[in-house]
């Protein structure tokens, strides 16, 4: 981060002109919207002209395709993503003229501050869903919360809303340590697994990273901990500050009892340090999700929600953006499509598809970053074997370059039957010479996999 003498909350007042380089990305555009409407003049930049980008001009904000040190103009301060590096012409132009450079998260946490209640969903995976089930939850509460989210929900028809409640709901990311400049007064680890190990030394050093982020809870606020993730309780040992936990497998203050299947759906009891608190019936699947509700009730929880409020807002919960969203039908095979993108996340996924009846599973998949396939490579090859068969969409680069020489290809070499494909027309290609009724069809990974799905349906 740049070493700025002056702290971010003096630049959040009205009148100032911010740029944010990645403007489009998703927590920067409601970022920029929120800061709009504190009263700021706000520009920017972003490397594509996407839906994103339209969208926030269509409310008045510049924004430029393409990063250049021009196109700063005369502003007061910039914020970027963790992703920008200091090589980016709009950082090393700023910082050339003197122009204060911030990261991302320290704007959030800024924001923050200005709420009593700030929940803060943190972990390797999960945060999307449960961050979409506390606002759900929230706002049958009628919290009128402001909420930010790393994918769209279909209830606020985008990633974001902005509220006057007392209460700001944050999906908090750990990497490059974002989530440490938060001001969390509820900090709640879904999971910690070894995940973003081109930033982090080893697995012991995320579970340090989260547990830092722990201690920033102050006296009176909570800690919320899945005690069924042994990563989580790790990070959390040795705090002196109290600690809420849920689970099925290990006792927990939380946890859910009566489990039954309706539309192979789950519905279980929430009971709370023995004591029924609510009757939930999800229209999500996997054991992985009744963790998600568990940890998103033991928010409402810690907050005074009514157990009422609990039913209401997850009965009414389909699902985020990406998150096995259902897209449509081709040739008699239902298309779903999913932001999985490492092994545990896979495994939650192919399990859970697998045991819902279908004949086939046909899985295509992206893989995200090159350095996380190679780390990772052997447990992506465990977890693809799960599909009845599997279509390898090339390396989503994000951030990178490939100096490691690593190709989807290799992945597919490991996979019995596996097929790669060196584009996502071929993907799409392939998917419509497979599909036939009676397959799930699953388009997975968190780079745009997804338009493979949506081209098969639009030729269907």
């Amino acid at each position: 981060m740049m070493n700025n003498s002056t702290p971010i909350r003096d630049y959040l007042v009205p009148g100032k002109r911010v740029h944010l380089v990645g403007i489009g990305g998703v927590s920067m555009c409601p970022l920029a919207e929120v800061l709009r409407g504190m009263g700021l003049t706000v520009q920017g930049s972003d490397m594509t002209d996407s839906d994103t980008v339209k969208h926030l001009r269509s409310l008045g904000i510049h924004v430029s395709i393409g990063h250049s040190a021009e196109n700063l103009g005369d502003c007061d301060f910039v914020v970027r993503t963790a992703a920008v590096h200091d090589e980016n012409p709009e950082i090393s132009g700023a910082v050339a003229r003197g122009i204060p450079v911030y990261e991302r998260a320290q704007a959030w946490g800024a924001i923050m501050q200005h709420y009593p209640n700030a929940l803060c969903v943190s972990g390797t995976h999960g945060k999307t869903t449960t961050t979409s089930m506390c606002t759900h939850i929230f706002m049958a509460a009628q919290a009128d919360p402001t909420v930010m989210i790393g994918g769209t929900l279909p209830l606020l028809h985008s990633g974001y809303r902005v509220g006057h409640g007392d209460t700001i709901i944050l999906e908090s990311c750990e990497y490059c340590n974002s989530f440490l400049c938060f001001f969390p007064t509820v900090a709640v680890i879904l999971n910690v697994e070894a995940d973003h190990l081109d930033f982090f030394k080893d697995l012991e050093d995320i579970e340090h990273s989260f547990h830092t982020f722990a201690q920033l809870v102050p006296a009176g606020g909570h800690i919320i901990v899945n005690a069924d993730n042994a990563g989580a309780m790790e990070s959390v040992a040795g705090l002196e500050h109290p600690v809420f936990s849920f689970g099925l497998d290990h006792p927990a203050d939380c946890t859910a009892v009566n489990l039954t299947n309706v539309d192979t759906a789950p519905a279980f009891d929430i009971l709370i340090h023995g004591e029924l608190y609510a009757h939930v019936n999800l229209h999500v699947f996997g054991h992985h999700n009744i963790l998600n509700a568990l940890a998103a009730a033991s928010s409402a929880y810690v907050l005074g929600l009514p157990g009422k409020a609990v039913e209401e807002g997850l009965a009414s919960f389909t699902g985020a953006g990406r998150r096995f969203e259902y897209k449509g039908e081709y040739n008699g095979a239902k298309v779903y499509d999913d932001y999985a993108h490492h092994p545990d996340e896979l495994h939650a996924l192919l399990t859970t598809a697998r045991d819902m009846g279908y004949q086939r599973l046909v899985v295509a998949f992206q893989p995200h970053t090159y350095s996380r396939t190679a780390k990772l490579f052997d447990r992506f090859v465990e977890e693809l074997k799960l599909a009845d068969v599997a279509i390898l969409a090339e390396i989503y680069a994000a951030r990178e370059q490939n100096t490691l020489g690593i190709s989807s290809a290799d992945l597919c070499q490991k996979i019995p039957g596996a097929v790669y494909c060196s584009t996502l027309d071929k993907v799409t290609a392939q998917l419509k010479a497979l599909a036939q009724p009676g397959d799930l069809i699953l388009t997975v990974g968190a780079g745009d996999i997804y338009r493979a799905g949506e081209k098969l349906l639009q030729e269907g």
